[in-house]
């Protein structure tokens, strides 16, 4: 029974070599161990589901709750008609992240969507440090530039590309030379100051060079 003269304590009292056993501390330890959930609540969550996984796996609790505070960083940074966008953007995402169930590792898919929406979100709302715009001619279509930042402390890496009206975020992806991206609709792979470049769902390579 708690003794009134005592403070509840919340954590393992000072001295637990003195009077604790390593049984009684692996105890305390195992229940203080769930740590805290994710940015949502988890009473009302289907039993199996993704967002169950969510709720019971401390990773993705805590990527969850990344997210969250970057998505309020997002909102704070964009005005009126952005905002709306962002929040059909995150609806959107849920129902990818979700998806991931029909993935061979559910797992994986889960924690993947997480940190590439985090980094998307930092990078497209400029809340992480970026590199000074780089300009790409492409012998294609010299006349329409690409504009390329780079936010090199993102997880993943990412870049936001600038065509005329229209951007894309890609993501960083292993190479064996170079410096590749790749996003839903494009890819960018720099070398040397020449970069090969996709611009769109299924078109042919761009051969692009820095501007002088």
């Amino acid at each position: 029974m708690h003794n009134p003269r005592q403070p509840a304590h919340e954590s393992p009292p000072v001295g637990i070599g003195a009077g604790l056993s390593m049984l009684m501390l692996a105890s305390w330890l195992q229940a203080a161990g769930a740590g805290p959930g994710p940015s949502f609540s988890c009473d009302a969550v289907a039993t199996g589901s993704i967002a169950d996984r969510v709720c019971n796996d401390p990773e993705l609790a805590r990527l969850d709750r990344d997210l969250a505070a970057v998505y309020r960083d997002a909102m704070a940074h964009a005005g009126d008609t952005a905002s709306a966008k962002l929040r059909a953007g995150q609806r959107g995402w849920v129902k990818g992240r979700d998806d991931c169930w029909k993935a061979a590792d559910p797992r994986q898919c889960v924690e993947g969507a997480y940190r590439y929406r985090i980094a998307e979100l930092q990078a497209s709302y400029r809340l992480a440090p970026a590199s000074s715009p780089i300009t790409y001619h492409c012998d294609s279509d010299p006349g329409n530039p690409i504009t390329v930042t780079f936010f090199n402390s993102t997880d993943p890496p990412t870049l936001i590309a600038v065509r005329g009206d229209s951007s894309s975020p890609m993501f960083h992806e292993p190479s064996a030379s170079g410096s590749r991206y790749r996003g839903r609709n494009g890819s960018f792979w720099e070398h040397h100051g020449e970069a090969l470049v996709t611009w769109g769902f299924d078109t042919e390579h761009m051969r692009c060079r820095k501007r002088p």
